[in-house]
């Protein structure tokens, strides 16, 4: 089952947080960051599918380092759509901050100090995105099926947030 399949199952299943106002407020912030930036939806799109690689980077270190609380629970403390520089910085180092900018430069041809710019906003939106899957009664547990989707326990790397937000805004603009 894809990322996206499961956001919306979340979204239908009362036990999990997903709603479809999280998922709204998902799209319009990429919608939001396209016009601030001039630059089209999808290219926002990329760049939040090429940050979301590493986000997944960084959560796996910290499963296999901490365990899977530990990554719940920063999922559920940064999430979110608004700017938050803490989230950035509790993922990356500022030197895998400044990589992150520049491969997604690269991959997107947004500038590196642009991305920079959208870290604190995009990291955030990646996590808000698979809190969706977080129990209601009890968010600390690992149990979360979107964030284990999302890092991909069996490694067959087959996730992209990218398309996910994709399907996301065309769901939504029915």
């Amino acid at each position: 089952m894809g990322l996206f399949d499961q956001i919306l199952g979340a979204v239908s299943n009362p036990n999990l947080q997903g709603n479809m106002g999280q998922i709204e407020t998902i799209v319009k912030t990429v919608q939001d960051l396209s016009n601030t930036t001039g630059t089209d939806p999808a290219t926002i799109q990329s760049v939040v599918g090429v940050v979301g690689n590493y986000v997944r980077g960084a959560l796996q270190q910290k499963q296999a380092t901490e365990g899977n609380e530990s990554a719940q629970a920063l999922v559920n403390q940064y999430a979110g759509t608004s700017f938050d520089p803490q989230a950035v910085n509790s993922l990356f180092s500022p030197n895998t901050q400044q990589q992150v900018a520049g491969v997604t430069a690269q991959r997107t041809g947004l500038d590196a100090s642009t991305i920079q710019q959208l870290l604190p906003v995009v990291v955030p939106l990646v996590l808000n995105l698979l809190k969706s899957g977080t129990n209601a009664q009890n968010p600390q547990t690992a149990g979360n099926p979107i964030l284990n989707n999302f890092l991909d326990a069996d490694g067959d790397g087959d996730v992209d947030i990218a398309d996910a937000i994709q399907m996301a805004s065309r769901y939504m603009s029915r």
